[in-house]
C-alpha cells in the first residue's frame, strides 16, 4: 500500500462495512491511513491494510469516547483530525460533545438538540408534510396506548422503533430492526416484547407498501458548513438483507438519476440548515405512484460505496469542505453503477425483474460494479479469509430468510 502524510488525519468510529467503506474512500482519496475504533477484532475494518483498528466494548458509552478521542488528538497534535461516525450511536457522541472536543477537531455534524430531534421519526414526518415528500400511512405509538387504538389501513403493517439507538440498548430473544405484522394478536404481542424489554421510546406503526426489494430506494446527500447541499446521489435498490438484526440492510445497488425527488429533500434539508451527510431510505408505491420516505439518517448509509463507486467520494466531500475551505458546486449522479455486497449468484438469484437483471450483467460487463469490502492491496490473510466466509454466507442466509 502506498501513503501519503497529509495534514489531517481520520478517526473513524464503528467496525462494520459502513466504516471500511468511508476509510476506503480516504485512501482512495488522498492515500491516508484511517485509525478506527470500534466494539470487536472482528468485520471488514479488522486486520485491513488501510486502517489502524483498536476494538474496545466500551467505545460507545461517553466516558470512554471522551478520553479515546482526547487522548488521539494529544497524540496528533500537529494533525486536524476528522471526527466521522459510522453508527447512529458514535454520530450522536460526536454531536453530543462537539463543544468539549479538542481544538484539532473536526465533526462535520448538526447540533445534538436537531439530531436528536430528526432521529425521532415522528418529527421527519411532519418535516415531510411541510415540504411535500410523502411518507406512510403511520400512527405514532406510546406504551400508554395499549393496545386499544384504530389504524386506518388495513393488515399487514410495518412496526418499528422511532428512537432506534434506545431500542438497540434493550435486547430481547425475538428481536428486529423491522416488523411485519400479519394480525392485531401478532402486534399486541410485539408491542408487549418491546415494552416488556424496557424500551420507552415510541414505536411508529406503518402502512405496509407491497412490493419487494426492488420497490426500495436509498437517497445519500452531502450539505457543506454553511447548510448548502453539494451532492445528491439516489440509489435503487434491488436487494436487501433478510437476517432479523440484518433486515433492511441493502445488499445490491444500482445507481440512478431522479433530479425532481432530490429537489424536494434539497428543500426539506436546506431550510434545516442541515450540516454534513443525510440518508435516506424511500419505497415507491405501485398504488399511486409515488415514492415514500420512510427516514432521515443523520449520516452516510452503512452503503455509502454506492456513492463513492458512482465518482462521489465521500471523504473528499468532507476533507475538502471542513479542512480546507473550498467551495464545492452542486453536483447531481446521473451514471449508473453496480454496488454489491453479496456474490453475484445470490444477487441473480433473488433479485426478481428482467430488466434490473439485464441491467446488472451490462454493468458487470463494463466493469461498472464494486464490492467495497474486497480492496486490490488490501486482502493479505486473515481478513480476506473472514471477508470470504461472510461473502459465501450469503447462500445460506438468503436460502433461510428470503421469503
Amino acid at each position: 500500500m502506498n501513503f501519503k502524510e497529509r495534514d489531517f488525519i481520520p478517526m473513524l468510529f464503528g467496525g462494520d462495512i459502513n466504516t471500511y467503506s468511508v476509510a476506503r474512500a480516504f485512501y482512495e482519496g488522498y492515500k491516508v491511513k484511517s485509525y478506527t475504533f470500534g466494539k470487536f477484532a472482528t468485520g471488514p475494518s479488522y486486520q485491513s491494510r488501510i486502517i489502524e483498528y483498536t476494538p474496545n466494548p466500551k467505545i460507545d458509552t461517553d466516558e470512554v469516547f471522551m478520553k479515546t478521542v482526547k487522548s488521539f488528538c494529544s497524540k496528533h497534535a500537529d494533525k486536524t483530525v476528522v471526527l466521522v461516525g459510522c453508527g447512529d450511536s458514535y454520530v450522536a457522541l460526536i454531536s453530543k460533545h462537539k463543544n468539549e472536543l479538542p481544538k484539532n477537531t473536526i465533526a462535520p455534524y448538526i447540533d445534538f438538540d436537531l439530531m436528536n430531534s430528526l432521529q425521532q421519526k415522528e418529527t421527519f414526518y411532519k418535516l415531510c408534510e411541510k415540504h411535500g415528500v410523502d411518507y406512510p400511512g403511520t400512527i405514532i405509538h406510546n406504551k400508554e396506548m395499549g393496545h386499544d387504538f384504530e389504524m386506518n389501513f388495513p393488515f399487514p403493517v410495518i412496526l418499528k422503533p422511532s428512537d432506534s439507538i434506545q431500542y438497540w440498548e434493550h435486547p430481547f430473544d425475538t428481536q428486529k430492526k423491522v416488523y411485519t405484522i400479519k394480525d392485531k394478536k401478532e402486534l399486541d404481542q410485539v408491542l408487549d416484547d418491546i415494552y416488556g424489554a424496557g424500551y420507552t421510546g415510541k414505536l411508529i406503526i406503518q402502512d405496509m407498501i407491497p412490493g419487494n426489494d426492488e420497490y426500495m430506494r436509498v437517497l445519500t446527500s452531502y450539505s457543506d458548513h454553511n447548510g448548502k447541499v453539494k451532492m445528491m446521489c439516489l440509489g435503487h435498490v434491488l436487494l436487501e438483507e433478510h437476517t432479523p438484526h440484518g433486515l433492511g440492510n441493502h445488499a445490491v445497488i444500482i445507481t440512478e438519476p431522479n433530479k425532481e425527488l432530490m429537489m424536494r429533500v434539497k428543500d426539506l434539508l436546506e431550510e434545516l440548515h442541515y450540516v454534513g451527510f443525510s440518508n435516506f431510505d424511500i419505497k415507491y408505491d405501485r398504488r399511486d405512484g409515488k415514492f415514500k420516505f420512510f427516514e432521515i439518517n443523520t449520516r452516510q448509509g452503512r452503503s455509502n460505496y454506492y456513492v463513492t463507486g458512482s465518482g462521489f467520494n465521500v471523504a473528499e466531500y468532507i476533507v475538502e469542505d471542513f479542512v480546507y475551505g473550498k467551495e464545492l458546486p452542486l453536483r447531481y449522479a446521473k451514471e449508473e453503477h453496480l454496488w454489491m455486497v453479496v456474490p453475484k449468484a445470490v444477487a441473480f438469484k433473488y433479485v426478481k425483474d428482467p430488466t434490473l437483471k439485464a441491467k446488472m450483467k451490462k454493468l458487470i460487463k463494463e466493469k461498472k460494479v464494486v464490492n467495497p469490502s474486497f480492496m486490490k492491496g488490501d486482502l493479505g490473510m486473515p481478513r480476506l479469509a473472514r471477508m470470504i466466509k461472510t461473502h459465501l454466507s450469503h447462500f445460506e442466509k438468503y436460502k433461510k430468510y428470503y421469503s
